[in-house]
C-alpha cells in the first residue's frame, strides 16, 4: 500500500513538473490543459517511472555490488552533460542568477541545478532541460533527438539490466514467472513510450507552436 502511495505520489509531481515546464517554455501564450492531456501524461510517468523503479529493484536483488555502478554511471553522466554543452558552446558564464552569488555561490548553485536533475532523468525524462548557455538555464527549445536518443537508450539499459536478472536470479523467483515478467516490463516501458508519443502528437497544449510534429522528427 505504501508502495502505491509513493508511486502515486512521484507520478503525480511528474504530472505537474511536466506542466510547469510547459507554461514556462511557452510563458508568452495562455495555456490551457486538457484532460486528455493530464491522462496521457499521468498514464506515461507511471509506466516509466514504475517499470524503470522494478527493473533497478530486480538488477539490485541479484547484482547488489553491480547496481551501484549502474546508478553512479547514470547520474555522473546526466549531471555532467549539461556542463558538456555549455563548454562547447563556449558561453560566457551565467552571472544573472542572482546579483548577490559570487562567482563561486553561483558554480555551487549549477551544480545543485544539475544534481537535480541528473537525479531525475535517472528514472524518467527530465520535463525541464538544463540549458547552461541560456539566461533561464532551461532549454526552450523541443529537442526531439535529445528525447529519442534518450528513450531509445534508457529501452535498451533496461532490456540489458532484466537480461543480468534472468540469468543470475536466485532461488528466491523460483515461483515467478521470469520471461512472462521480463516481457511485462519491457512492454510497461514501451506503454509509457506509447502514451508520450500520443501526448505530444494530439494532446500537447501548444501542439501548433512546434516547428514539426514528433512523428515527422521520427
Amino acid at each position: 500500500v505504501f508502495m502505491v502511495l509513493s508511486l502515486l505520489s512521484i507520478v503525480y509531481g511528474a504530472l505537474r513538473c511536466n506542466i510547469l515546464a510547459i507554461k514556462i517554455k511557452y510563458d508568452d501564450y495562455n495555456v490551457r490543459v486538457k484532460p486528455a492531456a493530464y491522462l496521457c501524461i499521468f498514464m506515461w510517468r507511471s509506466f516509466e517511472i514504475a517499470t524503470r523503479v522494478t527493473v533497478l529493484v530486480l538488477f539490485g536483488s541479484v547484482l547488489q555490488s553491480w547496481v551501484f555502478a549502474v546508478v553512479l554511471l547514470n547520474f555522473l553522466g546526466f549531471f555532467l552533460y549539461p556542463w558538456i554543452l555549455f563548454w562547447l558552446s563556449k558561453s560566457p558564464f551565467p552571472e544573472n542568477i542572482e546579483k548577490e552569488l559570487s562567482r563561486l555561490g553561483t558554480t555551487f548553485v549549477l551544480c545543485l541545478l544539475t544534481f537535480l536533475y541528473a537525479g531525475i532523468n535517472m528514472f524518467c525524462w527530465s520535463a525541464a532541460q538544463v540549458e547552461l548557455s541560456d539566461p533561464d538555464l532551461i532549454s526552450k527549445s523541443q529537442n526531439w533527438y535529445r528525447m529519442t536518443v534518450y528513450y531509445i537508450v534508457r529501452l535498451m539499459e533496461n532490456a540489458f539490466l532484466l537480461l543480468m536478472w534472468y540469468i543470475y536470479r536466485t532461488d528466491f523467483y523460483l515461483y515467478v514467472c521470469a520471461p512472462l515478467l521480463f516481457l511485462q516490463l519491457l512492454i510497461g516501458y514501451c506503454m509509457g513510450i506509447f502514451f508520450m508519443l500520443v501526448f505530444y502528437q494530439f494532446c500537447h497544449p501548444c501542439k501548433k507552436l512546434f516547428s514539426s510534429s514528433i512523428t515527422e522528427a521520427l
